[in-house]
């Protein structure tokens, strides 16, 4: 009797017994990482904001000639492209880092200041703006938490006071942000390193849901990837969405219009490929705000923790590499044979049309359990079955009819067109503005690998006979 009492006692312990941090096999990120791992994460971390400032460089010192920072820095004589007009004496100055230091973009209390007021602005409205509440995905603890989806009316109240306030008004000239471009890059720099720094603490002192934690055998891993997966200020301010959604994607568009209006302040009018690049990114921005709900099923929210990855990425890389294209064409003032402008256009459409279908064909049969129809006909689908920390048995769906059936990522083949379409607008001159295509061709072929290994873990035998219904991953009968 005393060994059965005995026995109850300790499973009751068990069962009641609160998880510190993820241990064992459960998905989410790597938590048993190899050296080559390790190097390659603080590799990144040294080198990715240098890369940043390296673009910058090239476009607004040598007109967006990729080549032009390296060779005007370490050539006696360089060409003459890659000689900074805006640097009086530079080729008398000595190689390496006499010149180097000529053109890197400077501190400016002013633009710290636009930054700092920028990030406190997004807050306010990420708070205090009318929201509906939208759901993730379980966590691998078995938490399905909340979230502020206010993001659209964000974009639209952001843009219509930034418009407004330096036209009708105005305040301010609407290249303020164009203008301010190299103090915001290092003001950016300081706030990412910092929230990295903070969101690391934090998991370890304070975490919002420790037993989502994530630790592995590396410090240097753990401050790249992150530890926590969902950190939270209070219930509502959700680093991963706020971050990723409001300072960063919302200053895209507003980034794009910024230098839109410099090139008009500095030639006299906007050419046709600006006008392209304008729409094309409003019309990936707007998308991802008109479905932000979809946003918190994604990799970013459903397997990635929150470290430099994500908050430096969306506080630097983001506002600064994406919008490499209008960058480019304010230096660069392509005007595109109608034609080809055309033609750029339409790939766009074509892009975000698959992206929309693709994406709308999941929501659709999640949201009415497959009941519905999928090009005509009722989906097919596997429904496996998945089993969180907490010991709770859960079920999910795996569609395998539509563009489901064709690849199992066959959204990020519409996102890659339209992202080339991005790059072509600016022309053929120069190889700069293509390097966004290039990096979102890594990212998702990335991520492609990265959700593989997630899905394999959490589903197990599911997720191997899904792969063999669905054998391709991104083109159809390709690859």
């Amino acid at each position: 009797m005393a060994n059965s009492d005995s026995a109850t006692m300790q499973d009751k312990k068990k069962t009641t017994e609160k998880l510190v941090a993820q241990t064992g096999k459960t998905w989410g990120r790597t938590r048993d990482v190899d050296p080559l791992t390790v190097a390659i994460s603080a590799l990144i971390m040294s080198i990715c904001p240098s890369l940043v400032g390296y673009f910058q460089i090239a476009i607004d010192q040598f007109g967006g000639a990729l080549l032009g920072p390296a060779l005007g820095c370490l050539l006696e004589s360089p060409p003459d492209w890659a000689v900074p007009k805006a640097v009086p004496g530079f080729l008398a100055l000595p190689i390496g880092w006499e010149r180097l230091y000529s053109v890197l973009p400077a501190f400016s209390w002013h633009a710290t200041t636009l930054c700092a007021a920028w990030i406190a602005f997004q807050a306010a409205l990420y708070m205090y703006l009318p929201a509906k509440t939208g759901y993730g995905q379980q966590t691998p603890a078995g938490h399905v938490l909340g979230y502020k989806v206010n993001g659209l009316l964000a974009w639209f109240v952001t843009h219509a006071l930034f418009i407004g306030l330096s036209t009708v008004v105005p305040l301010f000239p609407g290249s303020v942000i164009a203008d301010n471009f190299p103090g915001l890059y290092i003001a950016a720099n300081v706030y990412g390193y910092a929230l990295t720094t903070f969101s690391y603490i934090k998991a370890h002192f304070f975490p919002t849901h420790p037993e989502d934690r994530k630790f592995s055998s590396s410090k240097i891993y753990d401050f790249y990837m992150g530890i926590e997966f969902n950190p939270r200020i209070g219930k509502w301010f959700d680093f991963k969405l706020f971050h990723n959604g409001r300072p960063g994607i919302v200053a895209w568009t507003l980034i794009s219009y910024s230098f839109a209006v410099q090139q008009y302040m500095k030639f006299g009018y906007v050419t046709n490929s600006m006008v392209l690049v304008n729409l094309l990114h409003a019309t990936y921005v707007i998308d991802f705000f008109r479905w932000e709900d979809w946003y918190l099923r994604t990799i970013d929210i459903c397997h990635d923790h929150f470290g430099f990855y994500l908050a430096w990425g969306d506080s630097v890389w983001l506002p600064f590499m994406y919008t490499l294209q209008g960058h480019y064409l304010a230096v660069n003032p392509v005007q595109l044979s109608t034609p080809y402008a055309v033609g750029v256009f339409l790939m766009g459409a074509a892009g975000y049309i698959i992206f929309r279908q693709v994406n709308n064909q999941k929501d659709v049969v999640r949201n009415t359990d497959g009941k519905c129809l999928i090009w005509g006909k009722p989906p097919t689908m596997i429904r496996p079955k998945y089993t969180t920390s907490d010991g709770k048995e859960h079920s999910s769906i795996l569609l395998t009819s539509g563009w489901w059936g064709l690849a199992r990522h066959a959204n990020y083949m519409g996102d890659l067109i339209l992202s080339s379409a991005m790059c072509l607008a600016c022309g053929l001159e120069h190889l700069t503005p293509y390097f966004y295509i290039v990096f979102m061709t890594i990212l998702l072929v990335g991520r492609i690998y990265r959700d593989d290994a997630r899905c394999r873990g959490k589903y197990g035998k599911y997720w191997e006979d899904y792969c063999k219904t669905v054998p391709y991953k991104l083109i159809p009968y390709v690859w």
